[in-house]
């Protein structure tokens, strides 16, 4: 049979230290100065490293006519 060691607060909460939620990270978007979640689009521009991915006039058009619609 095992012989379970003895932790103490401090040892426990030591190791829980890590376990702490962060903040998301923000990056700011040199051109337009928008700040966005690293490594995600832009959702104001519609860029991700420079390249436009995503037209945001024609998404928000397209919602507008499904709204109406």
């Amino acid at each position: 049979m095992v012989i379970r060691m003895r932790h103490t607060r401090a040892h426990t909460g030591k190791r829980r230290s890590h376990h702490a939620i962060k903040g998301k990270t923000l990056t700011t978007d040199t051109q337009t100065k928008s700040t966005h979640v690293r490594h995600r689009l832009d959702l104001k521009t519609g860029k991700y490293r420079g390249k436009k991915i995503l037209d945001v006039v024609k998404k928000l058009v397209s919602k507008k006519e499904e709204k109406d619609a």
